[in-house]
């Protein structure tokens, strides 16, 4: 997977797909699905309403591309 096809992916897609990915995402307060709050939008869209720079999203992203690559 490339940085720009993670970027684009549909937050529901990126669960289900990598399940790891929510505690990374929970920890980074982007988004809570144990909570039970709604998930809309790509990964992008819900690291950008946390993140304000956009060398913050980039690197967030970066974060949990290494992550999932292991």
């Amino acid at each position: 997977m490339t940085f720009e096809e993670l970027k684009e992916m549909w937050i529901e897609e990126l669960l289900e797909e990598y399940p790891a990915s929510q505690d990374f995402l929970e920890k980074r307060d982007i988004v809570c699905v144990k909570c039970g709050a709604p998930v809309w939008g790509t990964l992008y869209e819900n690291v950008a309403k946390k993140y304000v720079t956009e060398e913050e999203i980039k690197s967030t992203i970066k974060d949990l591309l290494v992550l999932l690559k292991g």
